[in-house]
């Protein structure tokens, strides 16, 4: 932090001893006894080559002061910067997350998240891994838009898309999700808590709140979100990627916010049931859209699952539906494996 020393504070501390102000102006200095003083009240002419090196040697010292205080004190450290975004679309901005696994060194910045801009009010989809993050995505909204954020949208239940949605409370504010986002929430907060706190430290948990939906989006039934100008359908699916995934698709652009039920470029990975993924990759293939933003990628890429086969995005899959009554047991036994390890940890 650069250190910001007023000049009142150098004319302060430069003045000779034994002089003082008049009426609080420098100019107006006159001497008192002491060392200031001669008999008569004749002023002894100063010595500006003195002065001035009597002036910079405590501006040099009330700087390094003030350096100190700030760099020891966690109230001064430097003001958050806005998250980066990608417009990818007219209206529609992604910040791409890194391809790791959550550290320290990327403040758990792994998830794609961002927001779409209507002519009338902003929605924005999925928060981060922190509120750090989220608080950092709220002002890259206000970098690119005074109008007000009605919506947020958590894809998924992940804890990479929800743990920055405290930052965005707020009056007028709603937040959407799966009609079963709510009960995973709780079921699985404590949990995804320790975690973060193992990868990241104490810290990187201040701040968070389970902010639950307050519109939530029932199977079977997707509704429209107006933002003036554009509309966003989102769509609930049975257990796929995780038991919560909400796709959004925005109209205008023809831009498929997919969630982590895309990954690209990266070994997606799996909490909710498998061959419910492959049946809603074929309900995916039927969206008319024009480009898709995955949860884990590049910012965004050409939707051409409309011309790809279910097998041949997940090949292994359709080979295992053969099976289909062993994956389902292998499902159920993994389903309870979960839910007895959540209700331990909880």
């Amino acid at each position: 932090m650069r250190a910001a020393v007023s000049m009142h504070a150098v004319t302060s501390f430069a003045r000779p001893r034994g002089w003082r102000a008049s009426g609080g102006c420098l100019g107006g200095a006159t001497p008192s006894s002491g060392a200031g003083a001669i008999p008569g009240g004749a002023a002894r002419p100063p010595r500006p080559g003195r002065r001035r090196a009597r002036a910079l040697r405590t501006l040099l010292a009330v700087a390094g002061l003030v350096a100190l205080a700030a760099s020891a004190t966690p109230g001064c450290a430097a003001p958050a910067e806005p998250l980066p975004v990608t417009e990818v679309a007219p209206g529609v901005f992604v910040h791409t997350g890194v391809h790791e696994d959550i550290a320290p060194s990327n403040h758990g910045d792994i998830a794609n998240i961002g927001f779409i801009v209507g002519e009338k009010a902003v929605a924005v989809i999925d928060t981060g891994n922190t509120r750090a993050l989220g608080e950092r995505l709220k002002l890259a909204v206000r970098a690119k838009t005074d109008l007000p954020i009605r919506y947020v949208i958590n894809t998924h239940v992940h804890p990479d898309h929800i743990f920055g949605n405290a930052a965005f409370k707020g009056e007028g504010v709603q937040f959407v999700g799966h009609e079963k986002l709510a009960r995973a929430m709780m079921e699985r907060a404590p949990f995804y808590l320790e975690t973060l706190k193992t990868f990241m430290g104490a810290d990187a948990a201040k701040g968070i709140e389970i902010v639950p939906p307050t519109l939530t989006v029932s199977i079977g039934a997707p509704i429209e979100l107006d933002l003036g100008g554009r509309t966003l359908t989102v769509t609930a699916y049975p257990a796929a990627h995780t038991p919560t995934d909400v796709p959004v698709l925005d109209n205008k652009t023809e831009t498929l916010w997919s969630g982590d039920l895309v990954f690209l470029g990266r070994t997606p990975s799996l909490d909710g049931s498998l061959l419910g993924w492959i049946k809603v990759i074929g309900e995916l293939r039927k969206v008319k859209a024009a480009r898709v933003v995955p949860g884990h990628g590049p910012a965004s890429a050409p939707y051409v699952w409309r011309q790809v086969s279910c097998g041949n995005v997940f090949d292994g899959a359709k080979r295992a539906r053969a099976s289909s009554s062993a994956m389902a047991a292998v499902e159920t036994a993994r389903s309870r494996a979960l839910s007895n390890t959540l209700r331990m940890r909880s």
